[in-house]
């Protein structure tokens, strides 16, 4: 299935030459309230095994056999039922969501490593077929997302036409985002991440191509922004600044987001960003893309004082690089660690890599998920 790959993040990991020292991938970090034991991120990745919205074991299992990661992102989670607009991903809006989580969190603990939720709300990007009790999907306004999404019981089908938020649905939707994270607390978790980019919900009301509101959350870029400044301030009342971060994908095309004046990108992100350093979350996380200009990596930096976590098109010897001039204080990659449950370990002793499978990224069940096989010199 290709319905959402974007959601498992292009990074070639390449071999590295033997003579290659790396400095700084495998040492401790500690910045503002992120102590981890290296500085290699496992990135978000959908992954469709939360049958029932629940995670489970098998769930348990594959995020244990990864944590050589200093810091693991889960895959994102919904806040609500109305945001799982994609088939068996997981939710943290009930008890029984809760008492499950904890048992992930419980095994990614007992190897050392730090892991936040992301909490995905997939806004527009939905259909009805995926959302419990036939609700309606919603976004900034009722514009329909180009394109088809994965359905398990319709197959391939297009967007379901979003309903637009009122004011008291964007109230109940930030009261949900808290107390998403609430509960993620409860479930052990370190801390969340707000999913801001991939052209969901949050993103959804960044662009005035999406976002054609009147009203105080439309408009200017200002307003278009207020959302994620709202519900990052609530969620630093809840839980505390510290337990927080946020992904951005500046000037990405994903999940139908049409390009829109690039200074008013750049100025938007420069704005977020110097609004969240002032909340006081613990970082930002960049899916980076060659569409971003240097001057807005720059202004983010400069803006925000806390950690940057750089993520996607990376090789390890890039990697390094941007972690040796200060880009990026961590590094985040995807398939390697889908595919390798020893990814940190493989790439300190430059072993050779698993290939992924592209065919099993969203099935149901074991196969391309915890069955990869660890490398023999480690057995």
């Amino acid at each position: 299935m290709g319905y959402f790959t974007h959601n498992i993040t292009s990074n070639f990991v390449c071999r590295i030459k033997s003579s290659y020292k790396m400095k700084k991938l495998f040492t401790p970090f500690e910045k503002g309230p992120l102590k981890l034991k290296n500085r290699l991120v496992m990135a978000p990745m959908t992954r469709s095994r939360a049958i029932g919205n629940l995670p489970n074991e098998l769930m348990a299992t594959y995020y244990s056999q990864r944590s050589g990661a200093g810091l693991i992102v889960t895959e994102g989670t919904s806040p609500s039922p109305q945001g799982l607009g994609y088939p068996r991903i997981p939710g943290i809006y009930s008890d029984e969501q809760v008492k499950e989580w904890k048992k992930v969190t419980d095994a990614v603990h007992q190897n050392g490593s730090k892991i936040f939720l992301q909490i995905m709300h997939t806004g527009r990007i939905a259909h009805v077929a995926n959302i419990p009790g036939g609700q309606l999907p919603v976004g900034p306004s009722n514009i329909r997302a180009a394109g088809e999404i994965f359905t398990d019981s319709l197959g391939l089908q297009q967007h379901s036409v979003p309903e637009a938020l009122s004011l008291e649905g964007i109230t109940r939707v930030i009261a949900e985002f808290v107390s998403a994270s609430k509960n993620a607390i409860l479930a052990g978790f370190d801390g969340v991440e707000l999913h801001g980019a991939n052209g969901y919900l949050l993103e959804q009301f960044l662009n005035p191509n999406v976002n054609n509101r009147t009203d105080q959350y439309g408009g200017n870029l200002k307003n278009r922004s207020r959302l994620i400044v709202e519900i990052t301030g609530g969620i630093a009342a809840a839980i505390g600044p510290d337990k927080i971060g946020i992904r951005f994908s500046p000037f990405s095309q994903l999940s139908d987001q049409q390009p829109y004046d690039t200074e008013e990108v750049h100025q938007t992100y420069a704005h977020l960003s110097s609004e969240l350093n002032k909340i006081g979350i613990a970082y930002i996380h960049l899916s980076t893309n060659p569409e971003i200009p240097e001057k807005t990596y720059d202004a983010i930096r400069t803006a925000f004082n806390n950690t940057i976590i750089y993520c996607n098109g990376l090789t390890l010897e890039t990697a390094e690089q941007k972690l040796q001039d200060n880009s990026a204080d961590l590094v985040a990659f995807g398939r390697g660690f889908l595919a390798n449950p020893d990814f940190v370990r493989r790439i300190e002793k430059n072993d050779p890599l698993n290939d992924v499978d592209f065919n099993t990224l969203y099935t149901p069940g074991e196969t391309g998920y915890i069955d990869y096989p660890i490398y023999r010199s480690l057995q």
